[in-house]
């Protein structure tokens, strides 16, 4: 069988496919009016069983790594150490910046292989795809930065023309990173996010209590004990303590109405506990690592449907 034709397009997936504190260069190569920011320390994610499993699963479910590797030398589930990825809230736009061990040269004869086309900008060569509208560059060989191509050059730009994110992004990037192995964040209200990152429930009074935050972030950190936590801020302590009272009445009607097999679901939400502080809302789940694992395991496999079927254009 014939290897498939590794493009532009794969590359990027496979970076984006895998998410101590944030790599401070990375977080440097960061748009300055990020609006949205996640992370995944893969290296220290890869050390738990729960991390494990997960990257078993990547490696049994698509994206052909095995393929992929044997051309270009990068196994994502062996070489990344650091994901981070950034978007400015613009549809179709964003960056991936990922730390590893990258032959940049290997990766990139595969990549002109597939199809794609090179440029060179700022002394560095970027690889495109043939539209020229999603690229892949390599800063060293650590450190890879993909998305599309004008956020890929500006991260260029950025490595001696510093714009660094504000103050007070860097601390919470710090903060959530330092504590968890995965985590994400909002600096707007989720709402005016395009598509909406969450969705809101049609009740009035749900729709603002949710529409009354201001930001959000969250985490999870690996070990024994799954434990997710989550934080939101509101506009004023009245809604805090309303959105509050929401979650608290969604957990328990979930927890209720779960059929099987999201009862099992249902059951671990007994866990969650819901608390306002002033402005803030705080969330926490803790989950057994051997549960959350069975619950993946028991959930029923994606059926692949007419469009998943359909043959792919290459980029």
């Amino acid at each position: 069988m014939k290897p498939p034709t590794l493009t532009v397009a794969t590359l990027i997936v496979v970076f984006a496919g895998l998410a101590p504190a944030a790599d401070p260069q990375l977080v440097n190569l960061v748009m300055p009016e990020a609006q949205v920011l996640a992370g995944i320390n893969v290296d220290q994610a890869k050390t738990t069983p729960f991390g494990q499993y997960l990257l078993s699963q990547i490696q049994s479910q698509g994206l052909h790594l095995g393929q992929i590797s044997g051309q270009t030398g990068f196994d994502p589930t062996r070489d990344l150490r650091e994901l981070l990825l950034a978007s400015d809230g613009t549809p179709q736009t964003g960056l991936v910046l990922a730390r590893g061990a990258f032959d940049a040269q290997r990766i990139q004869s595969a990549g002109l292989a597939g199809g794609g086309v090179m440029e060179s900008y700022k002394s560095l060569n970027i690889l495109e795809d043939p539209k020229r509208t999603h690229a892949v560059a390599f800063l060293d060989a650590t450190l890879a930065v993909a998305g599309d191509l004008a956020s890929v050059k500006r991260a260029v730009d950025r490595q001696s023309l510093a714009a660094p994110l504000p103050a007070s992004v860097i601390v919470q990037v710090g903060q959530w990173s330092g504590a968890n192995d995965a985590w994400a964040l909002t600096t707007v209200p989720p709402s005016t996010l395009k598509p909406s990152a969450a969705p809101v429930p049609p009740n009035p009074a749900f729709q603002n209590a949710f529409q009354s935050i201001q930001q959000a972030a969250g985490g999870v950190k690996f070990g024994t004990q799954v434990v997710f936590t989550a934080q939101a801020q509101t506009d004023s302590a009245q809604n805090a303590t309303a959105l509050a009272n929401v979650l608290q009445f969604l957990s328990s009607l979930a927890q209720m109405q779960a059929p099987p097999p999201n009862a099992q679901v249902g059951a671990l939400l007994q866990g969650l506990a819901v608390t306002s502080s002033g402005s803030l809302v705080n969330f926490s789940l803790s989950v057994a690592e051997t549960e959350l694992e069975q619950i993946m395991k028991s959930r029923p496999a994606r059926t692949p449907n007419s469009a998943d079927r359909a043959p792919r254009r290459r980029l």
